[in-house]
């Protein structure tokens, strides 16, 4: 119950992991991701979520790897 952000919330509940800062659930990760954007710090997504490796191609490796971790034991 005190996990709030990017990660969920960590409560059991799927239905309240997409809750904002400001305190709001969102139907959607693009709108979702958005409340946490810094102003002027990158474009706001859309209601598709572009693929990064396609914009940074040579880091495909590097970002698998690292979502490797993610995906590992450590964090089931």
């Amino acid at each position: 119950g005190q996990v709030r952000g990017l990660c969920g919330t960590f409560n059991g509940d799927q239905r309240d992991d997409f809750t904002t800062p400001e305190g709001d659930v969102e139907p959607g990760v693009a709108a979702f991701a958005n409340a946490f954007r810094a102003a002027g710090a990158c474009p706001a997504l859309g209601p598709g979520i572009p693929d990064p490796c396609d914009a940074f191609p040579g880091s495909r490796e590097r970002a698998r790897a690292a979502c490797a971790v993610l995906m590992g034991p450590a964090f089931q």
